[in-house]
């Protein structure tokens, strides 16, 4: 059995040199390196971004859709959208653990995880898309992927349904960076505050900015407002499209007593929504980017563009302990529960 790097470089077919995620071509042929553990891959959750503008250059066609999927995935053995870089995650069982990495895992065969990094380096073939559920940006396959000596992955809890589980990992990056970020007393606003992201966002920054503390969410449509409300998710809700940064700023400090915030998270999983984030934001405040539409080049001269002097955080994925802040969110939460069940489990995989 050949020796493989731990960060999978050994995967790289071009350019050579590179890293698999900013590779354009990965080899995903499923025999194993010493190093890899290989997965019967049941369903990926393609990043929301990604989903989002392959469904619109598709005009909504599910064969189109699942077409372009494939697509991609031959072309780059791996699923990276290639407009939007982005890829999302997948859950499976271990099917095949390479000999060094027994020892070094907790894993054993028969074991179902979510794997917690992105598809945009994670080798993966596909035999068959069996279902694609638009709603919640879900694909239902038969194929197999590689996870890198490297990769991190979540066991899925025996307490909740998977499709529960994995809903929430999805975006565990979020929960967590913002428990981290957010400080009582703080005021906060969530941009795309009714997804996946935005509603986890909003339980963990009112939780940590206490009763001194304000957290402030933006929709689109007036029925997320409501929705929002009634589940006491945030302090207050206003409506605005996140590309209008004029209106964005004019109502997100009328909802803020006419002051600036100390942090700003953006959920969104459109483009142009850089300065709608940033503008509402005091100086020396913090704007975290958790979209994977998002653009360094517009949020860093665009904040140069209007004198903001703020501290920009790139949404990374991954914090320690991640995992297990959003799912004890779900045990937490049944206001959470409750929604995310009715959404990604009940109404949509039947």
């Amino acid at each position: 059995m050949q020796k493989g790097c731990k960060y999978g470089t050994h995967r790289v077919i071009e350019p050579k040199g590179v890293l698999p995620q900013p590779a354009t071509k990965i080899s995903n042929d499923m025999n194993l390196f010493d190093n890899e553990i290989r997965i019967d891959v049941q369903a990926l959750n393609i990043d929301s971004a990604s989903f989002t503008q392959i469904e619109e250059e598709q005009n909504g066609n599910e064969e189109a859709i699942k077409n372009r999927i494939l697509e991609i995935v031959n072309e780059k053995g791996k699923m990276q959208n290639p407009v939007t870089g982005s890829g999302g995650m997948l859950i499976g069982t271990i099917e095949e653990i390479g000999p060094k990495m027994q020892g070094k895992t907790d894993l054993k065969v028969g074991d179902k995880i979510a794997t917690l990094v992105s598809l945009s380096l994670t080798p993966l073939k596909i035999d068959k898309i069996k279902n694609i559920h638009k709603e919640i940006d879900r694909v239902e396959i038969e194929g197999k992927a590689i996870l890198f000596e490297s990769g991190i992955y979540a066991k899925l809890p025996e307490d909740m349904d998977e499709n529960l589980a994995l809903a929430a990992l999805d975006v565990a990056g979020a929960p967590a960076q913002t428990a981290k970020l957010v400080k009582p007393g703080d005021s906060v606003l969530i941009l795309g505050a009714a997804g996946k992201s935005g509603m986890l966002c909003g339980y963990e920054a009112k939780k940590r900015v206490g009763p001194t503390g304000k957290v402030v969410g933006l929709v689109v449509f007036e029925e997320d407002k409501k929705k929002l409300l009634d589940a006491g998710l945030y302090h207050d809700v206003i409506v605005a499209n996140a590309k209008e940064p004029a209106l964005v700023l004019e109502k997100s400090l009328e909802s803020n007593n006419g002051n600036e915030y100390d942090v700003s998270i953006n959920c969104v999983n459109v483009e142009n929504t850089e300065m709608s984030t940033i503008l509402p934001v005091r100086d020396d405040g913090t704007v975290y980017f958790f979209s994977m539409a998002t653009s360094f080049t517009k949020a860093a001269l665009g904040a140069e563009g209007v004198g903001k002097d703020v501290n920009m955080i790139i949404g990374n994925g991954y914090t320690k302990g991640h995992a297990e802040i959003t799912l004890e969110e779900l045990r937490e939460s049944k206001v959470i529960r409750d929604i995310f069940e009715q959404t990604y489990v009940q109404n949509q995989l039947v």
